[in-house]
């Protein structure tokens, strides 16, 4: 492969509940290696039909806000026609048509360039699937 392109797979543990999962460091550390000084694009990939990727503060309440307006937007009863595993799963269908599997961010200098509060997120409203993996590729 290319040293213009390198690509790894993250292992995120989730858990049963509802969360917003900080990648940032992990971003960071994956960029430190395979992209030092470098200019180029990060992309986030979320192989899964039930989570997203989103770039939000974090440590503030907005992570837990997020997760809130998710919950006034696709509410967890049984409205969904998708009906298969805990009650109100078919929202989590819906969750990428809002919050998208994918992000794609400026590297300057081996560095992302996110704004001071910006952090790069998992969005896992999914009880049922514990672990995701997410795809970080730099193309630089």
């Amino acid at each position: 492969m290319s040293d213009a392109f390198s690509t790894r797979v993250l292992n995120v543990a989730t858990g049963s509940s509802e969360t917003v999962v900080d990648l940032t460091h992990a971003c960071e550390a994956f960029l430190r290696e395979v992209a030092p000084g470098r200019d180029g694009l990060l992309n986030l990939f979320v192989p899964h039909a039930t989570a997203g990727i989103a770039i939000i503060e974090t440590g503030a309440g907005s992570d837990d806000d997020l997760l809130a307006a998710l919950h006034s937007l696709l509410p967890a009863d049984d409205r969904w026609q998708h009906r298969h595993g805990s009650p109100g799963h078919g929202r989590d269908h819906v969750l990428p048509a809002i919050v998208p599997p994918h992000a794609t961010l400026p590297v300057l200098g081996g560095r992302l360039e996110l704004g001071t509060w910006q952090s790069v997120c998992l969005v896992d409203t999914n009880k049922d699937n514990p672990n995701r993996n997410v795809r970080l590729s730099f193309l630089g």
